[in-house]
């Protein structure tokens, strides 16, 4: 059970390292390559969706182990 929540902890803190560069990248593409920005702003968004599942389940992790 333990292990499982170092892994969730671990995938968070990749993705959202991820996230925060995409949404960067996009911010730098916006006034030169609107495409791009698109394209890195939806991928921030599929992370950011990712990011959320990853804190639900989490939080279940947690209410199972204090239980």
């Amino acid at each position: 059970m333990m292990e499982s929540t170092k892994h969730i902890k671990a995938n968070q803190n990749l993705l959202l390292k991820r996230y925060k560069m995409l949404i960067e990248q996009a911010y730098n593409f916006r006034q030169t390559d609107s495409a791009l920005s698109d394209i890195s702003e939806f991928k921030a968004i599929k992370l950011l969706h990712k990011l959320n599942k990853l804190k639900y389940l989490n939080r279940d992790v947690n209410m199972i182990q204090q239980h």
